[in-house]
């Protein structure tokens, strides 16, 4: 697993306008702290991928547990499935990924638990990025409902 350095000005420029707008005062470390929080009732523990489009293993930690999940192509429908069967419901509302200098960036909106708001990331790999993303959400909005 590779997470990169983070250029945190590069990173908000990847960002989508509205997550920008509605960000405008905060310096980068607090958009990190706020957005890329990868502490929480579920943490990303192991990624293994071969790039876009190849298959893809995440290990998920849950309080109690741990749950291994593997896909092909795009680790998003396996990732939301996985986690509607650990009891966190996710609904991706907004997806927004780019390439940079720094590697992927993600952005991605979700509802959970009748909450909505973004998770962000950036891993060297587009998958990575998306699940880190999609967890950090998650982690933001609250714990299982």
């Amino acid at each position: 697993m590779t997470i990169l350095t983070l250029d945190t000005h590069t990173f908000i420029a990847a960002a989508p306008k509205g997550l920008r707008a509605e960000t405008t005062g905060l310096t980068p470390a607090e958009f990190f702290d706020r957005y890329c929080v990868q502490s929480g009732p579920v943490r990303l523990t192991d990624w293994a991928g071969a790039g876009h489009g190849s298959e893809c293993t995440a290990t998920l930690e849950f309080t109690d547990h741990l749950r291994s999940v593997a896909a092909k192509g795009s680790p998003v429908a396996a990732l939301t499935s996985a986690l509607y069967d650990e009891g966190y419901p996710v609904e991706i509302l907004q997806f927004h990924q780019r390439h940079t200098s720094d590697g992927t960036a993600t952005f991605v909106r979700c509802e959970f638990n009748g909450r909505c708001g973004w998770g962000a990331a950036l891993a060297d790999d587009g998958g990575e990025s998306t699940v880190r993303a999609m967890i950090s959400s998650i982690n933001r909005l609250g714990a299982r409902s």
